[in-house]
């Protein structure tokens, strides 16, 4: 029951991280919104840091955290480029989509046998993220009137482009995930800071290919160090959920993060929330419901 509490946890930190990045990537370039994120992410994972005791690291566990973080790193690079293309409701949940079903995929080829209600919870969590996926009209689903000028951090409205871009996320979000379980719960919170330092040398080397190290306005850095800082505490709780829990039961419910992005968008940005998505929420409510019981029997 702890790995679902903290694994659904992990998803508000996820979501609004996703959801404060996403509004600071429409009006900044990408790569200073992910540095900035990281840097934001790194300062609070080695402070948290001293008070994780641990015999100390292994390589293997570091190994897999900086995996992890490059994981983490791209698959924001991704999503971002996504927000920027298409609705909220489009690149991030088909981004969790992608990384539910890779990180359960690979749980159960390490070995993982969830109950049989688990897997039920699994397999109902997809669709429902599908459901909150459904977008039925582009542009105009973040509030503006069809054929009226954009306003100010709107999407591009290619909403082929946000697909392939959430998808791309996904994949690399599943490393991310599968990485953290892997490191194991040994070196206390050093895997975190492996990814937290992949995540940042790989913003880096992105920001120093495309040399773009100015700093952005400060709207934009407010929202980046906002998502910096949820970001750090979801993949925290995410680490800790999968020392008590299987991969593929934290991951799929982590994965729920874009219900919560979904309900920010409609309370700030006044998106739609049609019938599916209501649908889609509803489900994915069923779904945490038959993973926590198939958890506790």
């Amino acid at each position: 029951m702890l790995a679902i509490v903290l694994a659904l946890a992990s998803a508000i930190g996820y979501g609004g991280s996703d959801f404060a990045a996403g509004l600071a990537s429409r009006s900044a370039p990408v790569i200073q919104i992910t540095l900035l994120i990281s840097v934001v992410s790194a300062v609070i994972v080695a402070a948290a840091l001293p008070f994780a005791a641990s015999p100390g690291p292994n390589m293997a566990a570091l190994a897999w955290g900086f995996a992890a973080g490059l994981g983490g790193t791209l698959g924001a690079f991704a999503l971002y480029l996504g927000f920027r293309h298409a609705a909220f409701s489009v690149a991030g949940p088909l981004s969790a989509v992608a990384s539910a079903g890779f990180s359960v995929l690979a749980g159960l080829l390490f070995g993982e046998r969830p109950t049989p209600l688990a897997l039920t919870g699994i397999v109902l969590a997809l669709p429902a993220i599908v459901g909150v996926s459904v977008s039925a009209g582009g542009a105009a689903d973040e509030g503006d009137e069809a054929g009226a000028e954009p306003r100010e951090g709107a999407a591009t409205g290619r909403q082929a482009a946000g697909v392939v871009y959430g998808l791309v996320a996904g994949a690399c979000f599943a490393l991310l995930f599968i990485g953290l379980d892997r490191a194991g719960s040994d070196s206390g919170l050093w895997p975190v800071a492996a990814a937290a330092a992949g995540e940042l040398a790989a913003a880096l080397v992105a920001a120093v290919a495309v040399r773009s190290f100015a700093l952005c306005g400060g709207r934009a850095r407010l929202l980046a160090a906002v998502a910096g800082a949820a970001g750090s505490f979801g993949t925290i709780l995410f680490f800790i959920a999968t020392q008590h829990g299987f991969l593929a039961i934290t991951a799929v419910l982590t994965s729920l993060y874009p219900a919560v992005t979904i309900v920010l968008a409609r309370t700030v940005l006044g998106e739609r929330l049609t019938a599916l998505r209501l649908g889609g929420l509803v489900t994915a409510g069923a779904c945490v419901t038959l993973i926590a019981l198939g958890g506790a029997s």
